[in-house]
């Protein structure tokens, strides 16, 4: 009677065990909204290398490099003011620059980033490898601390700072990193998980 009984719910298993192995193996649907936000357009920084093609023109195809101060020179336009703009703004500036020049519509201009070598941030405090990083994209301040081999023993991550240049002075962003870890924080986006601008120093206290 027992073997009878065992071998039944044995053949009971036998279906549900394949179904239980699959819905194991199926990872849980993400349900984090900043995956699917859209790409940041990346803004130029000083030090970036920039391709510039004006179609037609050999002479007015070149690689440049910004300046400290944010600008560069090109042929028959002169200064070019590049910091914080997108590369369809440089182009209109060039394409303006470039109307006196011609009788007709200027040809078209393309700005392309050959080198995003300015977006560099440093990352001090209680990290693992403090130090100078440019990942050559944006990142946010938690992808940041992880170029600096993460937080230390003892990180206050509840108080993490970001130090911003801006044309008025240095602005202070405070972030609660900490709130995120533990996964606390209902909706994940820039105001609660900022991304870093180049020139940003992020201190871990």
């Amino acid at each position: 009677m027992t073997t009878k009984l065992f071998c039944g719910l044995a053949l009971l298993l036998v279906p549900i065990a394949p179904a239980l192995a699959q819905q194991a193996a199926t990872p849980p649907r993400a349900t984090n909204q900043a995956a699917t936000a859209p790409l940041t357009p990346y803004r130029i920084n000083a030090g970036d290398e920039l391709d510039i093609f004006v179609w037609g023109e050999e002479r007015l195809q070149r690689s440049v490099r910004v300046l400290p101060d944010g600008t560069f020179s090109f042929p028959l336009v002169g200064k070019v003011d590049a910091l914080n703009a997108l590369p369809s703004e440089i182009e209109a500036r060039i394409t303006k620059g470039l109307e006196s020049q011609y009788r007709t519509a200027v040809p078209q201009v393309t700005v392309s980033v050959k080198a995003p070598a300015g977006l560099q941030f440093s990352v001090l405090g209680k990290v693992r490898s403090p130090g100078s990083f440019n990942p050559g994209r944006y990142v946010n301040v938690l992808e940041a601390l992880s170029f600096a081999g993460g937080p230390a023993d003892f990180a206050q991550l509840g108080n993490v700072v970001i130090i911003r240049k801006t044309p008025t002075g240095a602005q202070a962003i405070r972030v609660r990193l900490n709130d995120i870890m533990k996964g606390s924080v209902s909706e994940v986006n820039n105001q609660t998980l900022p991304l870093v601008r180049g020139g940003d120093t992020v201190i871990v206290p």
